[in-house]
């Protein structure tokens, strides 16, 4: 088990990089606190199962980092969801997390056939847009705030966004190349008389803005802290695995085919044979027989999915 007490500075032995995890640290004695995640097989997960360009495939890994980072810092108790709506090449980007450390995204394009550059920034790919931040937690009530897209950037968006909102400073870096990803997240606490070290945001900042792609996505977490704050005091604790996963059930199903007309349903049985469905996120497929289907339409936690 990582030692919370262990510093970033201290010597370690080379072990193999530790990716689809996220770790929280903090500077001792200051109010400052930080997240750092990596994503290696949980976003391979996300790409295997859909053919993007190059462009969406990195914004949907720099989405996948941000919703993680999100989600851990304000121990969110439920599903977290990061959505961008847009009117350009991409019309959606969506990303979602739960407590679980469950991870899935999932991109919309436009019916054009205009294909992005590999370097096409947020802003040309979803043109004029809107973020959706939804916290939806098991028990109280459902939470979504609005982000403008008035950034070249994810992470600059929603620094945007905490900064409208007068919650903590925060700084967020992140990264991706379409075969890993991965962020940092920086915030800065309320000051209180256990800070003794008043410049330390400022300088914990521009030391994360000397980081590379090259270091987060190819190294391990403490190799990366290492690198950057070898000369601060850095508790780590220990981290939290994260994998693809996807949230689709019966009862998800269930809830949504119950609220589209009885007749229409009936229609679809009737020149098909069944009603079938497939989930976007993980391509799992659900077919529902007449009987199935009209179980549902008396109660939507009816009848058993037959799974593919």
């Amino acid at each position: 088990m990582q030692d919370p007490d262990k510093q970033a500075g201290d010597a370690h032995e080379e072990t193999a990089p530790n990716f689809d995890q996220i770790q929280r640290f903090l500077f001792d004695a200051t109010n400052v606190r930080g997240e750092i995640v990596t994503l290696d097989k949980a976003y391979a997960e996300v790409l295997d199962r859909h053919a993007y360009p190059q462009a969406i495939s990195r914004q949907l890994g720099e989405m996948l980092a941000a919703v993680a980072l999100l989600t851990e810092t304000i121990k969110l108790d439920g599903t977290m969801t990061l959505e961008v709506r847009g009117t350009g090449i991409v019309r959606q980007l969506m990303a979602e997390s739960n407590p679980g450390g469950e991870l899935r995204a999932i991109a919309r394009l436009s019916d054009e056939e205009v294909l992005p550059t590999d370097e096409a920034t947020l802003q040309a790919l979803v043109g004029q847009g809107q973020i959706v931040i939804t916290l939806d937690p098991r028990d109280g009530k459902r939470y979504q705030g609005i982000v403008a897209i008035d950034q070249d950037s994810l992470a600059g968006c929603l620094e945007s966004y905490f900064s409208q909102s007068e919650q903590l400073p925060t700084r967020l870096w992140l990264m991706a190349d379409a075969q890993r990803a991965g962020g940092v997240m920086l915030q800065q606490l309320p000051d209180d008389d256990a800070n003794k070290d008043p410049d330390a945001w400022e300088r914990v900042v521009h030391l994360a803005d000397t980081l590379k792609a090259e270091e987060l996505l190819v190294l391990d977490q403490q190799d990366v802290l290492h690198r950057l704050y070898h000369e601060e005091t850095v508790r780590i604790f220990e981290p939290k695995a994260l994998r693809f996963g996807c949230t689709c059930s019966r009862e998800r199903l269930g809830a949504a085919l119950h609220s589209i007309a009885a007749d229409e349903l009936r229609q679809i049985v009737a020149e098909h044979g069944e009603l079938a469905t497939q989930c976007h996120f993980c391509h799992t497929r659900y077919s529902f027989n007449a009987a199935e289907v009209e179980a549902i339409i008396e109660d939507p936690a009816a009848g058993s999915p037959i799974v593919h």
